[in-house]
């Protein structure tokens, strides 16, 4: 019998010391869900499972991207249906203009409604946006969204003069009031008659070769051979401008200045309108047209990987007025001709909108199919990576009751192993 050392106590120990270690793992792993909580749980299955967290993360950001170029087709789309109504609404009133049984004054009120639904398509191509980028601008010299205007860039000369405060990155501009403005003793009236000067009037320009006048107050009167002095009203008194100048057009209203200035540059000014300057004086306002842009492409990144395999390219072309050919759109006249071509241009517009959301419709089927194959390849995968690293809770339970039971024994046999050397006492008693 020897008390030096104490092999039974020490193997004991040593058992124990191997349980519990065991037991401290079953609870590691059962506390975290996971059976490799570091690589020396298993190396190779922890550099399996990370690989597989990496393509399930990439999926399903993938499946977010395709997602969001769902949302964006759906923008691009409704703001094309709106652009369909307007246009078959265009088409309506073509139609109409082109019917003999209608007047010119008739005519000149449809054309207001055209010239502002024009405006209103090139409205929704330039600001329809989704997530900040525009979708229906298309691209200028790869740059997307950037819209160029040709007429600003040259100082709309010499078809207007020299107008001021050009906005290049608009495209608007304004004419200021002419301070030298025309009279009848510079227009020159025809014949024996004569008319005082005496009206008030705004004069624009000149632009190109013309000034425009409004006339807003009249004392004029005309002398006649037999000395008989007539009052004019401002509608005569802008009758007899207009018949004796060329270089002077004289309006009653603005709506009719503004009307005819268009009309002159229909296919470069989109809309005129006034505004009151810094000065308080009054200016018009002349937006243009911008110029055509090249489609706009949209990459969708749908995969886990660098691959082009991984791309849905999507073009959305712009769809402008100028692109749609509607600049200039004229239904007016004293007959139908000009409406009647117009019938064959919106049906054109029509076409150029149908082909584009008809691309989107297809890319809107194709986003979703993709997005549930990446979903149904995120689910299989994640399921791959669960079996190799989550803990199966069932056995490593019966582990963990087993390292517990053992552990239990192994604190019970180190006791009675330490008492074992105890006898020695009654040797030398």
């Amino acid at each position: 019998m020897i008390v030096k050392h104490n092999l039974t106590a020490m193997n004991s120990n040593r058992m124990l010391g191997l349980t519990t270690a065991s037991q401290a793992k079953s609870t590691e792993k059962l506390s975290s869900g996971y059976k490799i909580n570091r690589a020396a749980d298993d190396a190779a299955g922890l550099a399996i499972s990370e690989k597989m967290r990496k393509q399930i993360r990439g999926l399903s950001q993938a499946s977010l991207n395709a997602q969001d170029g769902v949302s964006a087709v759906q923008t691009a789309d409704g703001a094309l249906h709106e652009v369909h109504d307007m246009l078959q609404r265009m088409t309506e009133l073509t139609v109409k203009s082109a019917n003999g049984t209608l007047s010119e004054s008739d005519r000149d009120a449809i054309q207001i409604e055209i010239d502002q639904l024009v405006c209103e398509i090139d409205r929704v191509s330039t600001t329809s946006k989704f997530n900040e980028t525009y979708l229906l601008r298309g691209a200028n010299a790869g740059e997307p969204g950037k819209m160029t205007y040709s007429m600003a860039a040259k100082g709309l000369t010499p078809d207007f003069g020299n107008p001021v405060n050009i906005n290049k990155e608009t495209g608007t501009l304004s004419v200021k009031l002419n301070s030298a403005i025309p009279s009848p003793a510079t227009i020159g009236l025809n014949g024996t008659s004569a008319m005082s000067t005496e009206y008030t009037c705004k004069a624009f320009g000149p632009v190109g070769t013309v000034s425009y006048l409004l006339v807003e107050g009249t004392t004029a009167k005309r002398v006649s051979d037999s000395s008989t002095v007539t009052k004019l009203n401002v509608s005569e008194v802008v009758k007899e401008i207009n018949k004796n100048s060329g270089t002077v057009k004289a309006f009653s209203s603005i709506n009719e200045l503004t009307s005819a200035l268009k009309a002159a540059y229909g296919e470069d000014i989109k809309a005129v309108s006034t505004f009151v300057n810094s000065d308080k004086k009054v200016e018009l306002k002349i937006e243009t047209f911008a110029d055509v842009n090249d489609a706009i492409d949209l990459s969708l990144h749908v995969g886990a990987d660098s691959a082009n395999d991984n791309k849905i390219y999507m073009n959305l072309q712009n769809l402008s007025a100028r692109t749609l050919g509607l600049n200039g759109l004229d239904v007016s006249g004293e007959t139908g001709k000009a409406a009647t071509r117009a019938i064959d241009t919106v049906a054109v517009a029509l076409q150029m909108v149908s082909s584009q959301r008809s691309s989107l419709g297809a890319i809107q089927n194709r986003l979703e199919h993709t997005i549930a194959n990446l979903e149904n390849i995120v689910e299989n995968t994640t399921s791959a990576e669960s079996a190799i690293r989550d803990t199966d809770m069932a056995t490593e339970m019966v582990k963990y009751s087993n390292n517990n039971i053992l552990a239990q024994a192994g604190q019970s046999m180190l006791a009675q192993a330490n008492q074992a050397t105890s006898g020695v006492l009654s040797l030398l008693q």
